[in-house]
């Protein structure tokens, strides 16, 4: 059985638990003392009585008119027993105002001879009684007196004892409870402040770029813990905030940085692109090692002309700039992407699954279409020939999935986590023949994002990226 979780619970059940304890000891003292009294009492009337009753059993001077034990102020249930050398000559008991004998087992007469005749009481039990306290005294012809009073009212009295004490501590226990609960709530509500300032906390988009910190924690006293807690709280909010501002300043210096860098790349490598197919297109003779050069220089252009394209949608991206909000036919568009992708790679075995209904979203048609067809190009670039690739496109509910599979190579489990980065290459155990620029999958997953989607890898043998875009109210009615 799992104990309370909560600090609250546990303050109070603690509390509750100390206070039984402590009502436990003092029953346990109270009820030790009572019995001690008691049986002080009796003790005291036992000596009292001098053994006047046990000595009548056999003295005629010590009978009465009808020559009967003299029973007179001798309490109902009064014992007494003679003993002659040890054995028991006579027992008997007080019954309405007269003696009635007391048929002693050999186990009862023991006992009763081995009671030391001292003057003191002691508890005894006789099989034909109830717990008894004696007290043996000498005689005056040689003897021993014993003399005893039931322990009954005295049991019954602890017992009574005892019930009240329970019930006592059962209502203060109660009442406690409550009250215990009540002033833990109230002592810990500082802490609640605290947690849940830290789960606002945990609740914001941290991961996001320039995010305003919480109201900081009222309590900071130094003088309690929760204060001293709070005030260590405040100061790591104060640390995160203003690291989180220099690394949104730092983050937007760099999209400004690769924005504008982009941008002011694209004209010369435009020119140079654009000299270089003019050079190549002249007439007069040009010797084979230029040629070469200039188609060197061509191809290279139009591969910078790519990355600076991508760089610059990234940095678009990255600034949050709104994409255009039409009707996408993706089902259209995974048709047309395909079609050029196994144009392009005739080599690997392209298998589509597509629904019977049409699918369509809400989105920039362009940039959707990019997206596919970097994933497609992604497959077809790092396997070698005969891969089979599948594309599937499904509706679930409230939005679209798109994965493109294949048995390819694979790839590496230390890249699997990182593999949406940008300029990150699985080149283990795939072709670098493409010239990849590490950033078509980056342009994946940023796009999947600007779409309320999200671009992830999954499976185990065969790698699968899996594209999930967002169906709008509309399109889903």
């Amino acid at each position: 059985m799992r104990g309370p979780r909560t600090l609250r619970a546990r303050l109070t059940a603690g509390l509750v638990v100390l206070l039984a304890l402590s009502c436990l000891a003092v029953g346990i003292a109270t009820v030790t003392a009572l019995d001690r009294f008691l049986a002080g009492r009796l003790d005291g009337q036992l000596t009292a009585s001098g053994g006047r009753f046990p000595a009548s059993l056999e003295h005629e001077a010590s009978r009465d008119a009808d020559n009967r034990p003299d029973t007179r102020g001798q309490a109902p249930g009064t014992f007494g027993a003679r003993l002659l050398r040890g054995t028991v000559t006579q027992a008997a008991v007080v019954r309405d105002s007269s003696d009635d004998p007391v048929p002693l087992s050999p186990a009862d007469r023991r006992a009763l001879a081995a009671v030391p005749p001292d003057g003191r009481g002691r508890s005894l039990s006789l099989s034909a009684l109830e717990e008894y306290r004696v007290m043996a005294v000498r005689g005056d012809d040689g003897d021993v007196l014993v003399t005893g009073l039931p322990l009954r009212p005295v049991e019954e009295t602890l017992h009574r004892v005892v019930l009240v004490e329970l019930i006592v501590f059962a209502a203060v226990l109660a009442a406690a409870g409550i009250a215990a609960a009540a002033w833990v709530r109230l002592a810990l509500r500082p802490l609640r402040r605290v947690a849940a300032t830290a789960t606002r906390v945990t609740e914001l988009p941290l991961a996001s770029g320039e995010v305003t910190m919480p109201e900081r924690v009222p309590d900071t006293d130094p003088g309690t813990e929760v204060g001293r807690v709070g005030a260590a709280l405040n100061r790591m909010l104060g640390h995160v905030e203003n690291a989180l501002a220099r690394r949104h300043a730092s983050e937007e210096r760099l999209r400004r940085f690769a924005a504008d860098a982009s941008h002011e790349l694209r004209t010369p490598v435009a020119a140079i692109r654009g000299h270089a197919e003019l050079a190549l297109r002249t007439s007069e003779p040009v010797p084979p090692d230029v040629k070469h050069a200039l188609g060197r220089i061509e191809a290279e252009s139009v591969r910078m002309s790519e990355l600076v394209d991508d760089l610059l949608l990234l940095a678009r991206l990255d600034a949050g700039r709104p994409l255009d909000e039409r009707p996408v036919d993706l089902t259209r568009l995974v048709l047309d992407a395909t079609a050029d992708a196994r144009a392009a790679g005739p080599g690997h075995r392209w298998e589509l699954v597509l629904p019977e209904e049409p699918v369509t979203i809400t989105g920039d048609p362009r940039r959707v279409h990019q997206l596919i067809a970097n994933l497609l190009a992604n497959a077809r670039a790092h396997t070698p020939p005969g891969t089979h690739v599948t594309v599937r496109l499904a509706a679930r509910g409230r939005e679209v999935v798109l994965d493109v599979e294949d048995d390819g190579p694979g790839i590496p489990a230390e890249l699997r986590e990182e593999i949406f980065q940008r300029f990150v290459r699985a080149d283990q155990g795939r072709s670098r023949v493409s010239g990849s620029t590490g950033l078509g999958l980056a342009i994946v997953q940023a796009v999947a994002t600007a779409h309320g989607g999200a671009a992830e890898l999954v499976g185990g043998e065969r790698t699968v990226f899996r594209v999930t875009l967002p169906v709008s109210d509309a399109e889903n009615r």
